[in-house]
């Protein structure tokens, strides 16, 4: 009785939908019309008869080949710089951090002014040194460099889940080590990064879920709003695209079988993250969890 709230809630809001979607890509459905089954049409249509559906996905791979490696390095770096005993360390933390606070169309809107070409703060800097900034957004060779930069500002949040992680390692093991003779490198490498791998596990894989989920940059930072991923369909992300048959030309039937392609990706990629994670993730009891 005291579950049957949750229990109900899951059925109705997610458990009800979700069987429903499945559904529904099997079918020619658009919103106001009765479905008509349809089989495999819409994932046919998808792989053999839509372009813009492998320009989606490829601009979408790229985003997460470039931003996850690179925005988990940054932040377990920022989180190492970040844990030193100096003086005034606490301002510091605090303003590398308030940039994962900011979100939204703002946000998008602000970096959208910092990247144009001639006037923006990000092309002016580089002028100072003698660099000729690129167009950045209105450039489709660096649309997705551009997202990528963006995200990178944005670190702060793995960098707390880091920072709170190395606080967490025994300083034992490094004065054991340093008795033994082992450098900096040497103690990052073979006694920090064993001990937060946890952590790192944990940012791997919903940095790469959220990756394949990325939508509003695409929509908002697009040059041309009437045109969502210009230039050149360079900013058409997956969800972008899969928003626009939905919601644009009503196939939501197409977009439906575009969502659960999605999801099969993001299981997969998870799986194997999570059967690889016993060769390389460490946790203190010496169990694989």
């Amino acid at each position: 009785m005291f579950v049957s709230p949750w229990i109900i809630g899951f059925l109705v809001f997610t458990a009800g939908p979700l069987l429903f979607s499945l559904y529904a890509s099997f079918t020619n459905y658009d919103i106001t019309s009765q479905m008509d089954w349809i089989g495999t049409r819409n994932y046919r249509n998808m792989f053999y008869h839509d372009p813009l559906f492998w320009k989606s996905l490829k601009n979408t791979l790229f985003y997460v080949a470039f931003s996850v490696p690179l925005t988990t390095i940054g932040s377990l770096l920022l989180a190492v710089a970040l844990n030193q005993k100096i003086p005034g360390m606490r301002y510091f933390r605090t303003v590398f951090y308030l940039p994962a606070v900011l979100s939204g169309v703002a946000v998008y809107i602000l970096w959208s002014m910092l990247l144009t070409p001639g006037t923006g703060l990000v092309n002016v800097a580089l002028s100072w040194v003698g660099i000729e900034g690129p167009a950045w957004l209105q450039d489709p060779n660096w649309t997705k460099p551009a997202i990528v930069l963006m995200k990178l500002w944005g670190v702060g949040g793995g960098m707390l889940l880091y920072l709170a992680s190395l606080q967490g390692v025994p300083e034992q093991l490094y004065e054991a080590a340093e008795l033994d003779g082992a450098g900096t490198f040497r103690r990052f490498w073979h006694i920090t990064v064993p001990m937060i791998t946890p952590v790192l596990f944990f940012e791997l894989v919903t940095h790469i879920i959220g990756g394949f989920q990325i939508f509003q940059e695409g929509y908002v930072m697009s040059p041309d709003m009437n045109s969502p991923g210009s230039p050149m369909n360079s900013l058409l992300f997956f969800n972008l695209h899969m928003y626009l048959k939905a919601f644009k030309t009503f196939d939501m039937g197409y977009a439906m079988a575009m969502a659960w392609f999605l999801f099969f990706i993001v299981i997969i990629l998870t799986i194997i993250n999570m059967v690889l994670s016993k060769f390389w993730v460490h946790y203190e009891g010496g169990d694989n969890r």
